[in-house]
């Protein structure tokens, strides 16, 4: 009988669908890519017409070798990379590399590694899509012009080797620095609430009712109360009302990415790798390696029917038939969706989370269990609550209590959020009808301030990726990753702060090439090179309309950045070794002291920029720092015998109220103690 060859990407895959083809079929992993552009070079023919030059990677030539002899050796064979763009240029590449042009071949993709799957995928076996290969070139060759023509400028103004560039990198890099910007600007408004503690019948405790309205000073919040602690308060308004709420869609990639984050505290590189290893097969006692999970790299929302049938049916057996949904849960209206895969779900609807406790990894269970949950809840009925609201009136002013509880679970039976928590808060309002005077405890007047906008997070910043159309779902984690790894990001207790290296290349990258780090130009690049797999362009037409405009920016740069090297600036201190002044340069972490004479004297130091501030614990100079992680923090240069600390940057000029230190925030001078609240306009001596 005929021999086939099945070609996939990783050996657990391989080994995975080995078990449905049987011994006519061999079975083999191509360890990811086996060509690509040159990492010593370029790799790109500008003047002919911007033509690849892809070559062997390096350490794949082994790997080539067994695969040729297996295709000598085959009838027929099957290129089974993943079903998306990057999926879709392997097998291009392969086939190239395999000389399979005067051989019997074809493409098959599935979006499960299922028996049925892969058995209705040999059935619908197809050419390579080209449109799909070249959207997928497009891409790298655009992203190769990006990061190789402007980073090797970085290392020349910034004077470091090894800082990078790229199309989706560095307008992530600015929108995390814009959104550091937003917060330093940000100055506090002061206002408060007045909760009354009201005695209602039939609850054992208080229930607070919030006053309605706003109230900008204590002067007017004690005005409200020396009002309302005297007066009756008389119920004015009852209202009985229900809510539903829909159950959430299926998981798409960055979906995944965002719950995990803060459900199960994984971060989104991890979340993929675990992904992953669910796709491609586990091993399972009994069974072999089995995939748990559909493809992970999806934008979609959109179920296949079986999938549907096969989770209605199992809802309907486990928690009875008013729990299956009666609408068909529809896609996502996204402008940016491109995939045409199914969303997330689990292969087998029946494999419940609790049959794989112990068999699996705790990391894969949680996060298959997360996966496994959310896509029953897709096909649940909503939950229904009950809604009491009751409102009381003092001396004509309205205070609001309310009440919120399940009337039908739905799909809370198997999948809840912290939003949903915050739902279940039942007070028991029979006892009161309206018109009824009720008892006042107190009245609780509290002082409160509004809040910056908060740090970008892994999960956060995901989302704003994609709602921005900024990369797709296959770039989403690598990018961030990558922010982390050149150290111009960093990560305290899940925020992600920009440091002082990556603050001088956004810089630098908003200064000599506004359109790369633009979100509106990032996105419709994006559009533009989705449409080159839609067949709507060719693309090389969109290389050859962007790369001029990047070439004139290049050449600019070449020039007047040079004005703004980060230069070795001598300081006062003196080398110990040698005499010489030391000179401020530019580390992973910022700024140091090094010997000018190096390589002859290698003496560093630590370097302090004072800032004209005494401490105000020991009277010493307070100096600007940077954490173990690139933050920047202002201290006593007496640390550690010191240990004042502040993230804000303190200024000379003392609060006049109270005596506090003064701190920048935006264009104002803000003081320390809170209670006091002092601010004011920042102006040239400032």
């Amino acid at each position: 009988m005929a021999k086939n060859l099945v070609i996939v990407e990783s050996p657990t895959k391989a080994k995975t669908i080995k078990k449905f083809l049987g011994k006519n079929f061999e079975v083999i992993a191509s360890e990811g890519h086996v060509r690509d552009l040159p990492k010593s070079s370029l790799g790109i023919d500008k003047a002919n017409d911007f033509e690849p030059h892809y070559i062997t990677i390096r350490g794949k030539g082994d790997l080539l070798s067994t695969l040729r002899k297996a295709v000598k050796k085959s009838d027929f064979v099957y290129l089974a990379t993943d079903p998306d763009r990057e999926g879709e240029a392997i097998s291009y590449h392969l086939s190239v590399a395999l000389k399979l042009e005067d051989k019997k071949y074809k493409r098959i993709a599935f979006n499960e590694i299922t028996k049925n799957a892969v058995k209705e995928s040999l059935k619908n076996a197809r050419d390579i899509d080209m449109k799909l290969v070249d959207a997928q070139q497009a891409r790298r060759v655009v992203d190769r012009l990006v990061g190789y023509e402007i980073s090797p400028l970085l290392w020349d103004k910034v004077g470091k080797r090894g800082l990078s560039a790229g199309r989706v990198q560095s307008v992530t890099l600015k929108m995390i620095s814009d959104r550091e910007a937003e917060i330093d600007r940000f100055i506090p408004d002061e206002y408060w609430t007045i909760d009354a503690m009201i005695n209602v019948p039939g609850q054992k405790k208080p229930v607070a009712f919030r006053y309605v309205g706003d109230i900008s000073s204590k002067t007017e919040a004690d005005r409200l109360c020396s009002l309302m602690n005297p007066s009756d308060f008389t119920v004015s308004e009852i209202k009985n009302s229900k809510r539903t709420k829909k159950g959430p869609h299926p998981f798409t990639t960055s979906t995944l990415q965002q719950t995990a984050a803060s459900k199960i505290n994984f971060a989104t590189a991890k979340t993929m790798r675990i992904a992953q290893q669910l796709y491609e097969g586990v091993e399972i006692k009994g069974q072999g390696t089995v995939g748990l999970i559909t493809y992970l790299r999806t934008d979609s929302t959109r179920i296949s029917d079986e999938a549907d049938a096969a989770a209605r049916s199992y809802i309907k057996e486990t928690f009875g038939e008013e729990y299956v949904s009666e609408e068909k849960a529809g896609n996502d209206k996204n402008k940016n969706i491109q995939d045409a895969h199914e969303a997330i779900r689990p292969t087998d609807v029946t494999r419940t989370p609790a049959s794989l406790k112990g068999v699996i990894s705790n990391d894969q269970y949680k996060l298959y269990k997360l996966i496994y949950e959310r896509f029953l809840a897709s096909r649940m009925k909503p939950a229904e609550y009950d809604i009491f609201a009751v409102t009381v009136e003092a001396a004509g002013n309205k205070l609001r209590a309310s009440s919120s509880s399940v009337a039908f679970p739905g799909f809370l039976n198997v999948y809840n959020t912290e939003e949903d928590d915050e739902d279940k808060n039942s007070i028991n309002f029979s006892g009161i009808s309206k018109g009824d005077i009720l008892k006042l405890g107190e009245l609780l007047p509290k002082q409160h301030f509004t809040e910056p906008p908060a740090h970008f997070t892994e999960a956060s910043l995901v989302r704003a990726m994609e709602e921005n159309g900024i990369g797709r779902p296959s770039t989403y984690a690598p990018t961030i990753s990558t922010l982390l790894n050149r150290r111009y990001v960093t990560k305290e207790q899940k925020n992600l702060y920009v440091t002082e290296l990556g603050s001088v290349v956004n810089t630098i990258m908003e200064t000599a090439f506004p359109e790369i780090v633009d979100i509106d130009f990032t996105a419709n690049m994006e559009t533009l090179l989705d449409s080159i797999g839609d067949g709507v362009v060719n693309w090389k037409v969109v290389v050859r309309n962007f790369y001029p405009d990047l070439e004139k920016e290049i050449n600019n740069a070449a020039e007047s950045l040079s004005k703004v090297k980060v230069a070795d600036e001598k300081s006062e201190e003196i080398c110990e070794n040698c005499g010489a002044n030391m000179v401020i340069k530019y580390g992973s972490h910022g700024k140091f002291l090094a010997c000018p004479n190096f390589p002859e004297c290698r003496n560093t130091k630590p370097y302090f920029e004072k800032i004209g501030v005494e401490c105000p614990k020991c009277g010493k100079d307070i100096v600007k720092r940077a954490s173990k992680k690139g933050r920047i923090f202002y201290g006593c240069i007496g640390f550690p015998e010191c240990d004042y600390t502040s993230w804000a940057r303190p200024v000379a000029k003392r609060c006049p109220q109270c005596g506090g230190l003064l701190y920048i925030k935006g264009k104002k001078l803000v003081c320390e103690n809170t209670s006091c609240n002092y601010k004011e306009q920042m102006n040239d001596a400032d």
